[in-house]
This record gives C-alpha cells, structure tokens and sequence, in this order.
C-alpha cells in the first residue's frame, strides 16, 4: 500500500510529465478522431506513454490501465485480481486542450484490493495540484481541503453537464434550477476537485468512465463531500460500466440536490 511520501513523488512526477508534454504542444497539437467519436490527440498519446514508463519505472509490481488503451486490455487488468492497478487519465478535458481553451487536467488513481486508495489530479495551467489518500485526508497544493471548515453558502453554483442527462431532467434544470448560477467546464477531473475546494456547490454528470473520475472522487470524498448516482448507487463500482454522478459538498446540499434530481436512494 502506497503512502503519503508515495503520494507526493507521484504528484511530483505527475507535474513534470504535464509541463514536459502537455503545455508545450497546448493549442497547436495534432487531432484526429476515436471510433466513439471522441477526439484523440498526440498529447493525448505522449502523456500515456511517458506516464507508463515512469510508473513502471518508480512501482514496477503494479500495471496500468489508461483511457487510450484498447477495452479489452482495460477489462483484462481490472479481471486478473491484481492487488494494485494505476487508473490513468492522460489528458481529461481534450476537447477544451484541442479547442484551446484552458481547462484539462492529468488524472492519476491508484485502484487497491478494490477501493480507491490515492488520487492525483494536476492541472497544468493553473499548477495546482489537488491529491488524496484514503483515510488521511485531501490537498490542493499541500494545503488541506476541509469542506467542514468552509462556510458553505446554499446551491448558489450547479456544475451540470446536460447533453448526457435524461431529457425530462435536463429540461427541468434549465427552466426550473435549484441553483442561481450553471457551468460546464469540460473536464470531469477537475469538476470533482472544484467541489472539494468549494468552487461550487453541485454537481450532475449523466455518464463518466472510471479514468474520469477515480481521482476527484476520492478527491472529494477525502475533503468530506457526499456523491451518488443518479440511482442513489455508489459512484464507483470498480468495473468500466459509465457512471452517473451526484455530488455535493455538504450534506444540506446534498439532500435537497437529491431531492430536485428525483435520486430515490441516497448514499455517501
């Protein structure tokens, strides 16, 4: 089991790979298109390949699944009951880095005996660098993040990517919103650690896949924060089946988000 020391090298080194190989080719990098239709760039493949080799390098007895490997390799490393997998997020947000626009993050999770046991969630841009580790607690550039200790005001900020939600749902938060302001900033990484840090108050996403949200969820849970699926399920259910998300940062929020969004079972 990796450790706080651990958890800071990996932080250290995640932060060098991205100045390495993203910043450099960020707003002039080559695109092309996946066969779900999603964009792929050479960012995109550089950050993969230097993140393997280094994490191989540093704890070669634990493999990696990343986004830009083929399903079936992905299935096979969460199915072989490997005590430790790396689940890695690349470049989170490619269409906001291919477009220009600076919001994307590097994700970095540690999947243990079948929990998230620590999560790295850089962003380059901003350099800020949000991290977790089960049970001991969450950072943003090695300052707390405690939800408690914020006073957090009601549902004035609602992160809510609507093209992926049910049509009922999404029409109803447009025309009747439980929140006085909406953003969708276009990476899932970084929406969960802008809860933790307090930058909004909810959260609604209808479909991410378990790259986009090991880290930031952890993330968010460390810094006491409450998540579920739109089912009222556990977000993360250590497979590659897409999850809803449901998150707030207080448990008030949380229960009147629940509430408006119809979530009929309600868990932590």
């Amino acid at each position: 089991m990796l450790t706080l020391e651990d958890l800071g090298n990996l932080a250290q080194l995640i932060r060098q790979l991205a100045r390495q190989e993203l910043l450099p080719r960020f707003t002039h990098t080559t695109t092309q298109y996946k066969t779900d239709g999603s964009l792929l760039t050479e960012a995109d493949i550089a950050m993969q390949q230097q993140l393997q080799t280094s994490l191989q390098a540093h704890w070669p007895s634990i493999p990696m699944l990343g986004e830009e490997m083929a399903e079936h390799e992905q299935t096979r490393l969460l199915t072989d009951k490997h005590t430790a997998v790396w689940i890695v997020d690349p470049l989170d947000g490619t269409s906001n880095y291919s477009s220009g626009l600076p919001f994307y993050s590097v994700s970095v999770a540690l999947l243990y005996a079948g929990q998230i046991h620590l999560g790295v969630v850089y962003d380059p841009v901003r350099d800020e660098c949000f991290t977790a580790l089960r049970g001991q607690g969450a950072w943003l550039n090695n300052k707390v993040l405690s939800l408690q200790s914020l006073l957090q005001p009601k549902i004035q900020i609602g992160i809510v990517d609507f093209k992926r939600l049910p049509v009922e749902l999404a029409t109803r938060l447009a025309t009747q919103p439980p929140y006085q302001s909406q953003r969708s900033f276009g990476s899932v990484a970084l929406d969960w650690c802008w809860l933790a840090c307090g930058r909004a108050q909810v959260y609604v996403h209808g479909k991410q896949n378990m790259w986009d949200y090991a880290a930031g969820l952890l993330v968010l849970a460390e810094a006491g924060g409450y998540a579920c699926t739109l089912k009222g399920e556990d977000v993360f259910c250590g497979t590659l089946q897409p999850r809803s998300a449901v998150v707030a940062g207080n448990q008030v929020n949380f229960a009147t988000w629940c509430e408006f969004l119809d979530v009929q079972k309600k868990t932590s």
